[in-house]
């Protein structure tokens, strides 16, 4: 250890003096390091803890999810899962599970039932339900919702309280959403039923019927989230310069011109995002059906996993085998966006 002395002969200990030239070695060893790195890399840096934070929030319990799909279900005896059996789950759902079938009602039974084709799985006709669920609604969703913006973007007296009227909607709960939906429509209760039945375009008890809930669900579905769709293209269209229309107008353009060379490129990317989210977030729709017409009638994805984990059957490697396929095709949905819409002039991506 290094000694030196001062003016009145004490001695200095250099330790800590070498440890900090120690130190300093290393600081600025790390420092070269990061300065070394392109620009890519020292971004991914940045981003490491809160990849580190997703892996342990999202992809850890995806992982044990497809670890338990690939068990036994074990219906009797203290032990939920059984032993190992790969991928025999996966082949199960898909060629048409019993004990999960007889949970729910046959949707193909109603001829006229779209997307769903008679005799096919459950597994099937939920993946047919819900994706028929998520593409509807989501096609008119954002149209009305671009609608409601471009009215709520407009100077006139009175917008706050259309604005008001327009978001109220979002604020409800799914589930009271649910339940205004279904005692409207319910036969001893709303007015709904009679009416529908007298236009000739529901059955008696629509709520049992599975084509007849569908719609219910898909008309409370819009009823609720276009107001979301309207808010975030309300922030895209506030966003675009006033003077473009200006010199729009000056130059003879038409409304139907301005809006095609104008408002739409511009609005675009937020119009995807506020899509991307509403197709996810309608790919896993459960609480409205659920608080409406029931599982039984319109089973969902999400439907299965949640009637396989707590129904009866409680049939846990099955519903963890429905549950990382439910997974893996919003992923595939989000791939897709994402390729499609890369290029986007001024997109997130």
């Amino acid at each position: 250890m290094a000694t030196d002395t001062d003016t009145d002969g004490n001695v200095l200990v250099g330790g800590d003096d070498e440890h900090d030239r120690e130190r300093d070695r290393t600081g600025n060893a790390v420092i070269n390091w990061m300065e070394n790195l392109s620009e890519a890399a020292y971004a991914y840096l940045l981003l490491l803890p809160a990849f580190a934070l997703l892996a342990l929030i999202a992809f850890y319990p995806l992982v044990m999810t497809f670890v338990t799909s690939l068990r036994e279900d074990q219906t009797r005896g203290a032990e939920p899962l059984g032993g190992f059996v790969g991928i025999d789950n996966y082949v199960d759902v898909l060629t048409g599970n019993a004990r999960l079938a007889r949970q729910f009602m046959d949707v193909t039974v109603s001829t006229s039932f779209p997307f769903v084709e008679f005799g096919v799985p459950i597994l099937q006709q939920a993946l047919f339900v819900t994706l028929g669920f998520a593409v509807i609604s989501v096609i008119l969703e954002t149209v009305i919702g671009f609608g409601q913006a471009y009215v709520l973007d407009q100077e006139f007296r009175g917008r706050r309280w259309v604005r008001v009227a327009i978001i109220l909607p979002w604020a409800v709960p799914i589930v009271i959403q649910g339940m205004i939906f279904f005692l409207l429509f319910q036969p001893e209760v709303g007015f709904g039923s009679d009416l529908m039945q007298w236009l000739g375009l529901f059955g008696p008890n629509p709520l049992a019927d599975s084509q007849d809930a569908f719609i219910i669900i898909l008309v409370a579905d819009i009823w609720k989230s276009a107001a979301f769709m309207a808010l975030l293209i309300l922030a895209g269209l506030q966003s675009v310069d006033r003077s473009l229309y200006d010199v729009a107008r000056v130059a003879g353009a038409s409304p139907w011109q301005r809006f095609k060379r104008i408002t739409l490129p511009l609005v675009m990317p937020a119009l995807l995002v506020a899509m991307l989210f509403r197709t996810m977030d309608a790919m896993r729709v459960y609480g409205l059906i659920e608080s409406t017409a029931g599982c039984t009638t319109v089973p969902s994805l999400t439907c299965l996993v949640v009637e396989a984990m707590f129904g009866g059957t409680r049939i846990y490697a099955t519903a963890a085998a429905v549950a990382f396929m439910t997974a893996l095709v919003i992923g595939l949905i989000i791939s897709v966006y994402v390729f499609f819409f890369r290029d986007t002039e001024g997109g997130p991506y």
